[in-house]
């Protein structure tokens, strides 16, 4: 077998280098490895060979929902996507707030993942917020701890989650959202809202719980990650934050960052939580990811049956599909224009996620031809979700292989 490369480029120590046979020699052995035996000729010609993505929010939905995804569909389109790392949040039935309940995931873990897999742990029991979870057994196995989907909505609970973590050495990933400002609102409380007759959703019900809990990460020392901001004034509290030495790093999703309310359509491919915000909040988000205040990009993968989906934005279930679709997006809509170069767009799905939570494992590599232009079209996703709001976008950026552990693990046709 020959592997060839032409004009090709790869992510080496922050910037893009040359990459011929020259270059790294076990990088091409590893490489040429993965890809197998036999008489086969491989042409990388005008690619970029990027470190494997590390996306630190996805929902895998098993155990208790594998009609959504399971273990197997959600890493096969992890890799599909470039990603050979994945944080699973505990949203699950049975929740994995015990080791006996962890292990479950565990085991589907072992048993069908087709790259790295790390679960997150509740915080509390059934993420009800009563009683805490198990957090002392489940610390060796798990990420983190985060209540995803519904937050820890009493402050003394929140503050002795963070004052336990921090003694078993472990992240609190928060989701952040004030129950009580909600009011029955599914999108955000903005233009589209008041001129299509929709409940809103606050900013409020965001930055809010933000501000108090990086009171509390200041007091407790925790190492404190938000999860999926979309608003405006929790960049700001962010960014003040970490000028008086917080420890906190947060995330947001592709979609925060490349759409808004002016997009929305009476469809429940739009609907998410956090909700597309206004214009301001899109553009307070970029330029947040540029001065460094948010950290990483997470997708935020939540897949749901398609009759899930189908209910208008009203009554459809929360949540849209990201990992097939997020480089060719932000490569699209954020590299091309110049907004951000593709060393720091590698930096934010890959080097950052990976150092802030202790995720030393090889991550492998990606293989993008970056002048092929597609339609995102979900028929032909690999996860069982298929509700994206980016459906029928033409993208540039097509993943031609992913290598992990020294095995091919994706490889388009």
């Amino acid at each position: 077998m020959l592997t060839a490369f032409e004009n090709a480029k790869i992510y080496d120590c922050g910037k893009m280098k040359a990459l011929d046979a020259s270059f790294d020699e076990k990088i091409l052995s590893l490489m040429t490895g993965a890809m197998g035996d036999g008489d086969r000729v491989f042409t990388f010609e005008n690619v970029a060979v990027l470190p494997g993505f590390c996306d630190v929010h996805v929902h895998f939905r098993e155990p208790g929902f594998s009609y959504k995804e399971d273990m197997a569909t959600g890493s096969a389109a992890a890799a599909r996507g470039g990603y050979t790392a994945v944080c699973t949040m505990p949203n699950l039935n049975p929740a994995p707030d015990s080791k006996e309940h962890l292990d479950i995931q565990r085991k589907a873990i072992a048993e069908k993942a087709k790259i790295a897999v790390y679960p997150y742990g509740t915080i509390t029991k059934g993420e009800l917020g009563r009683e805490f979870s198990d957090m002392e057994a489940m610390a060796p196995y798990v990420i983190g701890f985060s209540d995803d989907g519904k937050g820890v909505q009493d402050i003394g609970m929140m503050k002795e989650a963070m004052e336990r973590a921090k003694a078993l050495g472990k992240i609190i990933a928060a989701h952040c959202e004030d129950n009580s400002l909600l009011h029955g609102g599914y999108i955000h409380d903005g233009a589209y809202a008041k001129a299509h007759g929709h409940r809103g959703i606050c900013s409020e019900s965001e930055w809010k719980p933000i501000e108090r809990d990086l009171e509390l990460a200041a007091k407790t020392g925790c190492a404190y990650h938000v999860c999926h901001i979309s608003a405006k004034e929790s960049v700001a509290l962010i960014r003040e934050a970490k000028k008086s030495g917080v420890n906190v790093t947060c995330e947001t999703g592709p979609h925060y960052l490349v759409r808004d309310d002016s997009f929305l359509q009476e469809d429940g491919r739009f609907k998410m939580n956090p909700p597309l915000r206004s214009p301001e909040d899109r553009e307070a988000l970029v330029e947040g990811i540029l001065d460094g205040t948010i950290d990483m990009i997470a997708t935020d993968h939540a897949p749901h049956s398609a009759e899930e989906k189908s209910r208008g934005l009203e009554k459809s279930a929360m949540g849209v599909v990201g990992l097939e679709t997020a480089f060719p997006i932000l490569y699209t809509e954020l590299v091309r224009p110049g907004i951000l170069t593709l060393e720091k767009l590698t930096e934010l799905l890959s080097v950052n996620p990976r150092k802030r939570f202790g995720i030393t494992s090889d991550p492998g590599w990606c293989v993008w031809n970056l002048n092929t232009v597609e339609t995102v079209d979900p028929s032909v996703f690999l996860s069982k979700g298929r509700s994206t709001p980016f459906a029928g976008d033409c993208v540039y950026g097509k993943n031609l292989m992913t290598i992990y552990g020294g095995t091919l693990v994706w490889q388009s046709k």
